[in-house]
């Protein structure tokens, strides 16, 4: 199923997020400026792009595995979530969890923009619920192997 997400430039340097494979889950998003982010800090990155989703979608803003692996430096409010109402500029929060300070360069891919489906959801308050068999165990509860 296709969908068509209206992208507008507003910085005549921003780049058009891109899926670098055929299939890719993923769309690349771009910095439109050198920004250094000393280490333990964070800085609000912006692509130079607004965008209209389609009704019933979300954007995921995801963090790139190659900056994660190598740098230390992440999508700080991973998964970040622009919802379909938004129209203003795309920013992306990175923080730097490495040592050193992480200078993101201009028109450097700094993450990944996933397009998803949301579902309608209603919520129906109860006195009760059904039981399970996990219950409520969590945090651990399946065990440390």
């Amino acid at each position: 199923m296709n969908l068509e997400v209206k992208i507008k430039r507003i910085h005549a340097d921003a780049l058009l997020p891109l899926q670098a494979n055929p299939g890719d889950a993923g769309m690349d998003l771009y910095s439109i400026a050198t920004v250094e982010i000393p280490s333990g800090e964070a800085r609000l990155i912006q692509t130079g792009l607004q965008m209209e989703l389609p009704k019933g979608t979300e954007a995921q803003i995801r963090p790139r595995s190659g900056l994660a692996l190598k740098h230390s430096v992440m999508v700080l409010n991973s998964p970040g979530t622009i919802d379909e109402g938004y129209r203003g500029e795309i920013g992306v929060i990175i923080i730097n969890h490495g040592k050193e300070t992480f200078v993101v360069e201009k028109s450097m891919r700094i993450a990944q923009m996933v397009i998803q489906h949301v579902p309608l959801v209603q919520l129906k308050e109860v006195n009760e619920l059904s039981e399970s068999e996990r219950g409520a165990s969590g945090f651990g509860s399946s065990g440390k192997k």
